[in-house]
């Protein structure tokens, strides 16, 4: 049995991650998710989703790097379909 590199337990189910040549044993993606996520340079939250980078800083959300000065940074832009006409954000209330 491996044994996680973070919580120590010794877990038949543990899996190994390769970065950068180096190797990682974890029993879970939380202990991954612990030892590899970059952490948001404004609030300080693990990023385990796309994030943002800007200026070789990480950011979870563009209202962070928005904080943080980085004026481009949005989390979502209009669509514009193939006929020109705008196309409404999936998920919720088209805008008015």
């Amino acid at each position: 049995m491996a044994k996680c590199e973070v919580c120590g337990n010794e877990y038949h189910l543990a899996f190994e991650v390769i970065t950068a040549e180096n190797r990682h044993v974890f029993d879970s993606f939380e202990c991954a998710i612990h030892k590899l996520a970059p952490i948001c340079d404004h609030c300080g939250c693990r990023i385990i989703g796309h994030g943002i980078e800007a200026n070789g800083t990480f950011y979870c959300c563009a209202h962070c790097a928005r904080d943080e000065g980085v004026d481009a940074a949005v989390d979502h832009v209009e669509a514009v379909g193939r006929s020109g006409a705008m196309v409404p954000p999936t998920g919720g209330a088209s805008p008015l």
